[in-house]
């Protein structure tokens, strides 16, 4: 009624210093060349990531430009139409009164104090 009898447990430690690639003298990892091919052949990946990445920034760019151009079209369309029916003016217009009379003149009491 034992179980321990019937498990197999298996364990394996694996420390840098006795690994396998250490006996043959290289370093872990392969040799400095396959690290450096290694890298090379990630340049592509790398260089096609960063071309992806711009396409797509552009687009969102472009996306960005055109609904602020829409809005900016909507809001000189509002503006036009307000100035034509008289209700808006942009720019105000000077008056100049050539002739005018003074008719009661009122002074604050507060400021005499």
């Amino acid at each position: 009624m034992n179980d321990n009898r019937r498990k197999i447990i298996i364990s394996r430690t694996i420390d840098y210093k006795q690994s396998e690639s250490s006996l043959n003298g290289s370093v872990p990892g392969g040799s400095p060349w396959q690290r450096w091919l290694f890298f090379l052949a990630l340049l592509p990946l790398f260089i096609g990531a960063m071309l992806l990445g711009i396409v797509f920034f552009s687009i969102f760019f472009a996306l960005i430009v055109v609904v602020a151009a829409a809005i900016g079209i909507r809001f000189w369309w509002l503006r036009r139409k307000l100035q034509k029916t008289g209700k808006f003016e942009g720019e105000e217009k000077s008056i100049v009164i050539e002739d005018a009379e003074i008719i009661e003149t009122r002074t604050n009491k507060s400021e005499h104090k």
